[in-house]
């Protein structure tokens, strides 16, 4: 550690600049062929593509720029955790004013090793930009006058390998579980939506459904559970996965549920009305309702039809958007045979439990590789 030496980000980077947005009511801005990065798409940790797209005069009549391959992007304002959120640009992207790009100079540091150094800091640059800015945002000026502690590039590049290593699993995992949910949601599409279902050609159809397939409404086939806030004395460093329904927040001393449940984000910011299947042994909190299904025949198929009947529209909410128990027991579903049913299940708990256990392996991963960060940033273990 003694031969490392301290730099500012300033003097390290070619470039530290944010972007802009193109004027959201001019349609010939948008959906172009050129890539544009907002904040919370950093929730990602590398980025290949973008939600939304600009053409060239959105480019030219806006403030946005550039971020190049290879540019570290990171969130300088947004909701919830957004905010110090890092990520590598693996294609070149424009970007908002909510994102700031760092260019380095490749002569003087390995850009995968900013990456890993601010993602270990994102804690202590949020705490910055509580103290430094009115609006709690972080800046160009910060980020240039932020100091690292800086080995020899070749050390640099041993320790961005070792991490990268970890994180290059973790994303060959993310692709096949990104082909195996494709591969549920094809079945689901093509026996329930196509109705090409396994002996279809034999089926009548009566009231514009085939036969021995209802209308039913969700408070016929399932309970239903609001989630609650956690106890904060109850709150550990390890335990059972606390689910917002968003995602995992933390981890706690109990569990509400002892296996997997449909789940729906019942409020909360941009996410109301999406279902999601919680991971098992978990507590779920007040921004959720758990179905209880009275038959868990019916859980991934209620869960991929919810992908493409986004629930919504069931929201009755006011000042905030909230989706309540009653509303769902009055939302009607049509439900095949059960013998359909279980066959569906069958086939897609298989796929799921290979999610799962992918999802398991990156979960290790993740956590052997933070255990290392630290320690191979602080030069504390030898590369």
């Amino acid at each position: 550690m003694s031969k490392w030496e301290n730099a500012k980000l300033g003097y390290l980077c070619e470039a530290i600049f944010s972007g802009g947005t193109p004027a959201t009511s001019e349609s010939t801005y948008w959906n172009g062929d050129l890539l544009w990065l907002s904040s919370g798409e950093t929730r990602s940790r590398f980025l290949f593509t973008t939600d939304r797209t600009i053409t060239q005069e959105g480019v030219d009549n806006s403030s946005t720029r550039l971020a190049q391959k290879n540019d570290i992007v990171m969130a300088c304002a947004g909701q919830g955790n957004t905010r110090g959120q890092t990520s590598i640009v693996l294609r070149d992207m424009f970007i908002n004013q909510s994102v700031i790009a760092l260019r380095v100079d490749h002569s003087k540091l390995d850009y995968r090793y900013l990456f890993y150094n601010l993602t270990l800091r994102y804690d202590e640059l949020r705490v910055i930009s509580d103290a430094s800015s009115t609006r709690g945002s972080i800046t160009t000026e910060m980020l240039k006058k932020l100091s690292i502690a800086l080995p020899q590039l070749k050390t640099q590049a041993r320790i961005a390998d070792i991490l990268s290593a970890y994180d290059d699993a973790i994303e060959n995992n993310n692709r096949r579980i990104a082909l195996l949910e494709k591969a549920a949601r094809e079945i689901y599409n093509e026996w329930f939506v196509r109705m090409r279902f396994p002996g279809y050609e034999g089926v009548k159809i009566v009231n514009g459904l085939p036969e021995g397939w209802e209308v039913k409404r969700l408070k016929d086939i399932s309970a239903f559970k609001y989630g609650t806030m956690p106890n904060v004395d109850k709150l550990r460093e390890s335990g059972y996965p606390i689910f917002s329904g968003y995602r995992i927040t933390g981890r706690y001393s109990e569990y509400m549920f002892e296996k997997e449940h449909l789940v729906l984000i019942a409020r909360g910011v941009g996410g109301t009305g999406e279902v999601r299947i919680s991971p098992p042994f978990c507590y779920l909190t007040n921004l959720s309702i758990a179905f209880l299904l009275y038959n868990d025949e019916y859980m991934f198929y209620l869960y991929e039809m919810f992908q493409l009947q986004n629930l919504r529209y069931l929201d009755t909410g006011a000042a905030q958007s909230q989706i309540t128990i009653e509303n769902l027991c009055r939302c009607k579903v049509v439900v095949p045979t059960y013998d359909l049913l279980a066959k569906y299940s069958h086939i897609t708990r298989e796929i799921y439990n290979l999610k799962i256990k992918l999802q398991t392996q990156s979960q290790n991963l993740a956590h052997q590789r933070d255990l290392l960060l630290p320690r191979l940033m602080s030069g504390k273990l030898e590369v």
